[in-house]
C-alpha cells in the first residue's frame, strides 16, 4: 500500500478521534484502582468511547475481544481485560484506539497503582514516557524515521532499559497500522523519510530486564521472557507544512514537548 499521506482536514479528524481515545484513556486512569479487576478498566474506557459516538479500533481487531489491550507487570502489551484483579503496587500499561469518520487515533498510557510504588518501577514509567516525547520531539527535525529511533534509544541507554525487540509503532489513519514501521532503537539501514502528510504511532515499549518477550497461548499477550515488569507510552501524531501535533493530545502535545523546546502547531 505503501504510505498513506493525509490533507490538514483528515488531519483534523484525526485529531478528533485522538481527543476521544485522550478521555477514554482519563476514564481508564481512574478505574485502574487497587482492587478493581482489567475487565472494570476496559468497561470505563468503552462507556467513554460510545458516548462520544465514536468506534473502538481494537474491539474485534483480527478477533482482540476487548476495547482496550490492559497489560500489567511483566504483560509488555496486547494483554486481554478479564477478572484478573489489580494489586497495590502493579504496572498497568493501557492502550486504547478510536475511529471518527473512518479515521483512527492510538494511545497508551502506563500507572503504577497503590500507594507503595517500587521506585524502580516508576523509574521504567517515567523512562519510558520521556522516551516517547523525545522521539515525538525528533520529528520535528528529522529527515528519516532513523533520528526517531535513535532518540528513543538514547532514553533507554541513560536509564539502563531495554527496548522491545520485534515491536514497533507504526503509520496511523484509515487503517489503525499502516506503513511506516517506527523503530524505537537504532538500526544501519535507511527508513524512510520524514515528510508532511505523515501521521505516525510513536510508542516506545521498555523493559526493565531482558529486550526478549514471549506470545502466551492467548495469542495476544506478549510478556518479557524473563519475567521483568515494563512499561508502554504512545501518542499519535502528524507532521505537516509548519510543523507538528500531536493528535492524542488536547494540547497538541505541548505540555510534554516543552521540555525539548517544541511547541506544536496545528496543521488547520
Amino acid at each position: 500500500m505503501g504510505i498513506q499521506f493525509k490533507t490538514t482536514a483528515q488531519m483534523a479528524i484525526m485529531a478528533r478521534a485522538g481527543v476521544v481515545v485522550e478521555a477514554a484513556l482519563a476514564a481508564a486512569r481512574t478505574a485502574a484502582v487497587v482492587g478493581a479487576t482489567t475487565a472494570d478498566v476496559d468497561a470505563a474506557a468503552a462507556a467513554v468511547i460510545a458516548e462520544r459516538g465514536a468506534t473502538s479500533n481494537f474491539l474485534g481487531y483480527h478477533g482482540f475481544p476487548a476495547t482496550t489491550c490492559v497489560s500489567v507487570n511483566d504483560e509488555v502489551v496486547h494483554g486481554i481485560p478479564g477478572n484478573r484483579v489489580l494489586e497495590d503496587g502493579d504496572v498497568v500499561s493501557i492502550d486504547c484506539g478510536a475511529i471518527v469518520e473512518g479515521w483512527h487515533g492510538d494511545s497508551a498510557i502506563t500507572l503504577v497503582i497503590g500507594d507503595t510504588p517500587d521506585p524502580d518501577d516508576v523509574a521504567l514509567s517515567d523512562a519510558t514516557r520521556t522516551a516517547m516525547w523525545a522521539g515525538i520531539a525528533a520529528l520535528t527535525t528529522a529527515k528519516r524515521l532513523n533520528e526517531v529511533g535513535a532518540a528513543i534509544e538514547d532514553v533507554a541507554i541513560a536509564a539502563r532499559l531495554h527496548p522491545m525487540e520485534g515491536f514497533v509503532g507504526h503509520g496511523i489513519g484509515t487503517e489503525m497500522h499502516q506503513e511506516p514501521d517506527v523503530l524505537n532503537y537504532r538500526v544501519r539501514g535507511r527508513l524512510p523519510k520524514v515528510q508532511p502528510g505523515m501521521c505516525l504511532a510513536i510508542e516506545p515499549m521498555f523493559i526493565r530486564g531482558t529486550d526478549q518477550s514471549l506470545t502466551l497461548s492467548d495469542e495476544w499477550t506478549v510478556v518479557s521472557a524473563d519475567g521483568s515488569r515494563a512499561a508502554h507510552w504512545e501518542h499519535s501524531v502528524a507532521v505537516h507544512e509548519a510543523g507538528i501535533w500531536v493528535l492524542t493530545a488536547s494540547d497538541g502535545g505541548a505540555e510534554g514537548l516543552a521540555p525539548f523546546g517544541v511547541v506544536p502547531v496545528p496543521a488547520w
